[in-house]
């Protein structure tokens, strides 16, 4: 870039074929563009900012060494693919990245051919590449190359590994490439490992090996079992060289590096020496998460999404929060920490997100009692219940999305055992910029039918303090609480805990014409729905805080079936199978026939855009109450 800001090179980049244009000697010019690009842009529209500015040299190595979009790349999560997107046609559109109808925050196949497989989740990079390249394989034109892109942290995921030891059993050319920004694997030995990694990465060498390879299998002396045999053996003379052992050469993958990621034309070098080798082989590249902003050189869980920030000073652009509500993370952090003080058996469990869900306030004054379990959600209900089976009482927070990784072991390994364990789910609901892939849209419907839980959902902050007290008195068993992103409504929050008895919701407002039954904090956008109405209308409204989900209060539904024909139930969660499934399966049940307008979310995966957007087109917002209670009105009684 020139002294005037001119992105000189990255300008005339509409696609990989013109990137493949330039000379090798170009290539760091071009990074250092790209890295420029993405800290402009994520200064004022926030974003994931620390992972693609780690990934800018990989990126470009990789784009200009494979032939996109008919080479696959598959990066895992999405947090480091700003630069692929960049790279891939969609510069001049990258301003609109998570904004409602812009770019998606995640690679998507629906968005672009160069986004070969949807990243949301971590850990699921590796198996689905395998996919794609067992498919290469067994298709007509099998010179297709496959490449999985993973973190460090990613590597932490079970599927992770799963895919890893299948990758070493059947027939494939899968390349996975390790971006570790944070762990050392298997670090550098000096120059013997040096020396070892240049040869092992050097195309004669490898050359050599392919073609004896195929002479021995042409005489009937090579076969599976022997080439793997012979890849253990070579991977035990390395491992005795370099006087370490090595995961991934241990489950019989050719394993390459460590090599440095930020030399960009080193890495093209090594990337286009290895690129045609068969078989697994797994490139091990070291980067820094945040490279070239010192700042988030220096503290990456900051700045992993650090919202707006001045790039000139890298000083955080934070709001003013004096005198607003807190945010739910928040108070669940604060109230973990007070009632930690007080019950010795409780301790706090987050799969990789101790900031994203406040358990860090617990965590600084028990680091003894707070586990942070890396990106394993399965592996962190599993450990709660082993917890709880031992007479602890676990916290264990998971965003509602990432829960649904961990189905399995809520049913298996807690509700079948009925072992007291709170899952808290934070991010419940709408989620907003982050997308279809973050929103907490399912567990309503898919926690619901499984027997021995207690689910619910707080109306406002002292709600959530009273349900947290309550899921750790002696005797509950296994009880959730769904929470959303973002603020609540109570300013003066911090009041002394209650215990709420399980399976009562509560009168927030007494009306004679509509009964409106809410779920968690959307009743208060349902109050100030019924407010304008019932101004505007001469009508009236009762509207109960239902608080559980399951067990459901029969009282507060029996008293609407018998004193309302009109009932609308509104809940920030998918309509199939939710609350209002639940209501509508009561009232049928016990013979009940009221008019009922359910309003959540509709059976299609909601785009991102900002939580307030994204209400109104599914429907939940406050004008959405003001109009479902306008029609059901115009239904006569029966």
């Amino acid at each position: 870039m020139n002294k005037n800001g001119d992105r000189r090179l990255l300008e005339t980049i509409d696609s990989p074929a013109d990137l493949k244009k330039l000379d090798q000697s170009s290539l760091p010019q071009v990074c250092n563009e790209l890295r420029q690009m993405i800290i402009d842009e994520l200064s004022h529209n926030p974003g994931h900012f620390g992972s693609s500015l780690g990934t800018v040299e990989l990126t470009v190595a990789l784009h200009y060494v494979f032939d996109t979009p008919y080479d696959r790349i598959v990066w895992d999560v999405g947090h480091q693919a700003y630069g692929h997107k960049i790279l891939t046609g969609r510069r001049d559109s990258f301003h609109t990245n998570r904004k409602l109808g812009g770019l998606r925050p995640f690679p998507s196949p629906d968005e672009s051919e160069y986004d070969s497989f949807t990243a949301g989740h971590a850990s699921n990079s590796i198996s689905a590449a395998l996919g794609m390249a067992v498919a290469a394989k067994n298709s007509d034109d099998p010179k297709r190359r496959v490449v999985a892109v993973i973190g460090d942290g990613a590597m932490s995921g079970g599927l992770a590994f799963e895919g890893l030891n299948n990758a070493s059993t059947i027939d494939n050319d899968l390349l996975i490439i390790l971006n570790d920004n944070n762990m050392s694997i298997s670090k550098s030995v000096g120059g013997m490992r040096n020396c070892l990694t240049h040869l092992q990465t050097s195309r004669p060498y490898n050359t050599f090996r392919h073609i004896a390879s195929k002479i021995l299998s042409a005489l009937g002396l090579m076969n599976d079992s022997m080439r793997r045999k012979i890849i253990r053996r070579n991977n035990r003379l390395k491992m005795s060289y370099a006087q370490q052992n090595n995961i991934f050469e241990g489950m019989d993958l050719r394993y390459f590096g460590p090599v440095d990621g930020h030399n960009v034309q080193n890495m093209v070098r090594v990337l286009s020496n290895i690129k045609d080798m068969h078989g697994p082989k797994l490139l091990h590249v070291i980067t820094v998460k945040g490279k070239g902003f010192e700042p988030a050189e220096k503290d990456s869980e900051i700045w992993h999404a650090p919202g707006m920030f001045d790039k000139e000073t890298g000083q955080r652009i934070q709001r003013n929060a004096e005198g607003l509500p807190p945010l739910f993370q928040d108070v669940f952090g604060e109230t973990l920490f007070e009632l930690m003080k007080e019950n010795s058996r409780i301790v706090g469990v987050t799969p990789a997100m101790p900031i994203g869900c406040s358990m860090d306030i617990p965590m600084k004054q028990f680091p003894d009692r707070c586990f942070d379990v890396g990106i394993a959600e399965g592996h962190a209900v599993t450990f709660s219940g082993g917890m709880a089976s031992q007479g602890m009482l676990p916290f264990c927070n998971v965003y509602s999305s990432f829960l649904q990784r961990a189905y399995d072991n809520v049913i298996h390994d807690i509700a079948i055992q009925k072992l007291g364990v709170v899952l808290c789910l934070d991010r419940a609901g709408l989620v907003g910029e982050d997308g279809p892939t973050h929103h907490g849209s399912f567990d309503m419907a898919f926690l619901r039918p499984i027997p021995n839980l207690t689910i619910a959902s707080p109306y406002d902050e002292i709600e959530l303090r009273n349900l947290m007290y309550t899921a750790q008195l002696p005797g509950q068993g296994p009880f959730v609480i769904r929470y959303p992103r973002g603020r609540g409504v109570t300013v003066d929050w911090r009041k002394p805990m209650q215990p709420i008895e399980v399976g009562t919701g509560r009168t927030m407002k007494n009306g004679t014409d509509v009964a409106v039954l809410s779920f968690g904090p959307i009743g208060n956008i349902a109050m100030e729905a019924i407010t304008e109405w019932e101004g505007k209308s001469g009508h009236t409204a009762s509207l109960y805080d239902m608080r559980f989900l399951k067990p459901l209060d029969e009282n507060i539904l029996e008293h609407a079936a018998n004193c309302f024909d009109r009932i609308i139930t509104i809940e920030n969660g998918c309509l199939e199978g939710g609350m209002g499934s639940a209501v509508l399966e009561y009232m049928s049940d016990h013979n009940h026939h009221p008019h009922v307008i359910r309003l959540g979310l509709p059976d299609n995966f909601v785009e991102h855009g900002n939580v307030q957007q994204l209400m109104h087109i599914c429907g939940i917002d406050k004008d959405s109450v003001v109009n479902a209670l306008d029609s059901i009105m115009k239904i006569q009684k029966s």
